[in-house]
């Protein structure tokens, strides 16, 4: 009897201290919720609404006790948007422990951290890296973002100006980063195959210079009735500014990277009539009304771009843990595909690829100081 006994003690200690009894994640510690971006520099006022919109939804869900018993923690490391810089993030974030990614914010940056994510099998999802080949070239299948790519967003600057604006000669300007240079490349295609209009000038300018009067020439001479600028918006804002100066009336269209109050901020006056295209306007669903009063009440002041995105995009990933039961990688990417989640961007799944179904861009203008989009 006392051996019966002795094996029963042997067998439940090693279920305890081997198996922990079938334990589940809430007995592992804190959910370690990374957020990698621009968290200073120009591109700063990208990044920081990531920040703020993730530690909204994340104070929320632990004040109502986590997620499968777990807290969640906030991991922020900042990449100035530089992919140089962005590897070093990324290899912080994955030895501190970090089980979800909400970043990277420009798709440089993003490109050049994706795979020691993948490496490490962490999921890492941007509200506002849309470079198409993030997605479409299959390279990493450890990457989902909340915002539709640049494919999409050229198509509809090029749809605009040809049958909108009804424009015949456009010139076709970037900043030669895989985002600003990957959007104008589309937009060139999407023009030339159109046959309705005329690239009149494609060139690539140098990001951080003071002085763009070398291309606003070349875009006076080749009698362009509009640019489509692929790039962000310190370098829109300077070229902008410069062609009013000049007295030049050309049609300025453009980005998501351009579509922030900071080019407005910046451009001033010179801002009034740029059109670009941004993430569609929610501000009738109830959570967009909840993310955006809230805040207001914490911040003290209005949320900047990619809020809503990057909200959206902490929802999912937070979500997707609680639906797996687990931080395993491959359940949270099978829940991320299979199970939606309601989010200020509406109820939302990710296909194959990655990227958000029914997630898409408008066309904004600038008008009386503010974007206003364009029905």
């Amino acid at each position: 009897m006392k051996k019966v006994f002795f094996s029963l003690f042997v067998v439940a200690i090693s279920c305890v201290f081997l198996f922990s009894c079938g334990s589940t994640d809430k007995d592992k510690g804190p959910i370690k919720l990374g957020i990698a971006g621009a968290h200073s520099g120009d591109l700063a006022s990208y990044g920081i609404p990531s920040i703020n919109a993730a530690q909204l939804v994340v104070d929320e869900i632990n004040a109502k006790g986590g997620i499968l018993g777990r807290q969640v923690e906030i991991m922020a490391e900042d990449d100035v948007c530089k992919p140089e810089i962005a590897t070093n993030t990324a290899t912080k974030l994955v030895s501190s422990g970090a089980h979800v990614v909400l970043g990277h914010i420009c798709s440089g940056a993003t490109k050049a951290a994706l795979g020691i994510y993948n490496d490490s099998k962490v999921l890492c999802m941007s509200p506002s890296a849309t470079n198409p080949a993030l997605t479409q070239s299959g390279d990493y299948p450890n990457f989902f973002r909340t915002i539709a790519s640049d494919d999409a967003q050229a198509k509809l600057e090029v749809d605009f100006a040809l049958n909108t604006l009804n424009l015949k000669k456009i010139a076709v300007i970037h900043d030669k980063g895989d985002y600003g240079k990957g959007l104008a490349e589309f937009a060139k295609k999407f023009l030339e195959e159109s046959g309705k209009a005329e690239v009149v000038l494609y060139e690539g300018i140098t990001p951080g210079a003071v002085d763009y009067s070398a291309v606003i020439q070349k875009v006076k001479r080749s009698g362009a009735e509009a640019i489509i600028f692929g790039g962000y918006h310190p370098e829109a804002s300077k070229l902008v500014s410069q062609m009013r100066k000049k007295n030049m009336s050309t049609i300025f269209i453009s980005d998501d990277g351009v579509k922030d109050d900071t080019f407005i901020k910046v451009a001033a006056q010179y801002a009034e009539g740029v059109y670009a295209t941004g993430p569609k306007d929610t501000s009738s669903n109830p959570l967009t009304i909840k993310a955006q009063k809230a805040h207001k009440a914490k911040y003290k002041k209005d949320p900047g771009a990619f809020f809503l995105n990057a909200y959206a995009a902490t929802l999912a990933m937070l979500n997707a843990i609680e639906q797996a039961g687990t931080t395993d990688y491959d359940a949270v990417v099978k829940a991320l595909r299979e199970k939606n989640v309601d989010t200020p961007l509406g109820s939302i799944r990710f296909d194959k690829k990655g990227d958000a179904i029914g997630v898409g861009f408008s066309i904004y203008q600038v008008k009386n100081g503010k974007y206003v989009e364009l029905k």
